[in-house]
């Protein structure tokens, strides 16, 4: 590659969910590197460290991101090449500070591909995570380990290349980033829109084009559900809803059923680590509405306790993941790869300790309790947020709610819920906690309940409690 580009380097790709960012994705790879997409909506400071992190050789952005770009690429002393794409490209004035780096403009160059070099079993993708409790870590995924999890998923959904795959989630995301995969893979078609944030113009598009895929996250139901005018648009051409990110709750499986009844609706779970590791077949989402389903195909799974041992039905235990979807680990991190990839039942394989909490029914159904690290500590009892959010949303007015544990000098931690009202709701601390009293143990009721006026959400869309105090 003419810029200096060899086999194993790292190259990062800034950009949103656009046609280049696409292109930049696939010829990193056709040049036998490895890539990383940055999503530019991160919080201030994820570009610098993502490119230290990796010590990236080249940086792909768009050029209305030139500024940003720029001002982080010094943070990494491996950067010597930025190649940039869009209009004005010309005319990025923070380019005559660039000195120290190669700067090109994307399409300058020889298009003939390098030879393929890589094998699949070498890296293809370092996927950062949210990074909701501290730095993102860098998973490091094979193109044997993405390869299978795209086809893993094909095979559930039963996505074809008939198929109009709408991708509004970040490219940056793997969520987002699996639907490109998928239509390319299949030869389907991939509609991509920057976002969910101008949302009847995402449903307008939906209707033209006639998606038949629509993969959205928990918050993109709750903002579908108080649009008024979704019922005026022709959406039967969706045969399938997938939602991803966190669990479902009643009220939005009443809703997709209402909104798209002719869809086949998939509740989903996994983590970066492993791409998707469970699916609840949509036959099943009346009689276990609560649950995220069973292992995806090629895929095992099972609960351990604290010492490692495997327990039964209706005990809560850390979910172990066994596949071809699991990490390789985390990039610059062996402390943290060892505590998460451990060994496994047959002798030389490592299997993926999720941190995720769960129970499995005596059908083998596994249900979300908590985050290892989410789980509050009150009164010597375990709280899960999880169940006190499900049963504060099933109040009637209740739009959404997050909880989270604070330190309290007689409980140890004290539950404190922040909710958010439905439009023209009138609730009251009392009515929230007299709702929680009727149906959670007394550990688990808030001692506080904060009204407000929204959530505070990730570049992922995912609901982000570290800001939450």
């Amino acid at each position: 590659m003419h810029h200096g580009v060899a086999r194993g380097d790292r190259v990062v790709v800034f950009g949103d969910n656009s046609l280049h960012t696409v292109v930049a994705f696939w010829a990193v790879l056709k040049a036998n590197a490895i890539v990383s997409i940055v999503n530019p909506a991160s919080r201030p400071g994820t570009l610098g460290y993502c490119l230290a992190d990796l010590g990236a050789k080249a940086l792909i952005a768009d050029a209305s991101l030139a500024r940003s770009a720029l001002a982080d690429a010094p943070r990494s002393g491996h950067l010597h090449s930025i190649i940039m794409w869009g209009s004005g490209v010309a005319d990025a004035e923070p380019w005559h500070d660039a000195t120290r780096f190669e700067v090109a403009i994307a399409g300058e160059d020889d298009s003939r591909a390098p030879p393929r070099r890589s094998i699949d079993i070498d890296l293809a993708a370092i996927i950062y995570t949210s990074g909701s409790t501290g730095e993102p870590k860098g998973v490091m995924m094979t193109h044997r380990n993405m390869l299978a999890a795209a086809a893993s998923i094909v095979a559930y959904l039963g996505t074809d290349e008939h198929d109009v795959l709408l991708c509004a989630l970040p490219l940056a995301f793997d969520y987002g980033l699996y639907q490109m995969i998928m239509a390319f893979a299949l030869g389907a078609r991939l509609l991509l829109e920057p976002s969910f944030a101008l949302l009847p113009q995402v449903v307008s598009r939906m209707t033209r084009e006639r998606v038949t895929a629509l993969p959205l996250l928990p918050t993109v139901c709750s903002l579908l559900a108080e649009m008024t005018t979704l019922q005026d648009y022709d959406l039967t051409s969706i045969r399938y809803v997938t939602v991803s990110g966190a669990v479902l709750t009643g009220a939005h499986i009443a809703f997709l059923k209402r909104a798209f009844p002719q869809a086949r609706i998939f509740s989903m779970f996994g983590l970066t680590e492993c791409k998707r590791c469970t699916y609840l077949p949509p036959e099943d989402l009346d009689h276990k509405p609560t649950s995220v389903g069973i292992a995806i195909p090629n895929t095992e799974l099972w609960l351990v306790d604290d010492q490692g041992r495997e327990v039964g039905p209706n005990t809560v235990g850390q979910l172990v993941i066994r596949g071809a979807t699991v990490m390789q680990g985390y990039w610059n991190d062996a402390a943290l790869s060892a505590e998460r990839l451990k060994p496994g039942r047959l002798p030389g394989e490592r299997v993926l300790h999720t941190g995720d909490l769960c129970t499995r029914d005596e059908d083998g159904y596994l249900y979300f309790v908590a985050r290892v690290d989410d789980v509050i500590k009150s009164r010597g009892l375990k709280v899960a947020p999880r169940a006190v959010e499900g049963a504060i949303c099933a109040v009637s007015g209740v739009k959404e709610a997050a909880v989270i544990g604070v330190p309290d000098p007689v409980l140890g931690q004290a539950v404190k819920a922040f909710v958010v009202l439905r439009e023209g709701a009138v609730l009251t601390s009392d009515d929230i906690t007299g709702a929680c009293k009727r149906s959670l143990e007394p550990a688990a009721v808030p001692k506080y309940v904060a009204f407000i006026d929204t959530l505070p959400k990730g570049a992922t869309g995912k609901v982000d409690k570290t800001a939450l105090s």
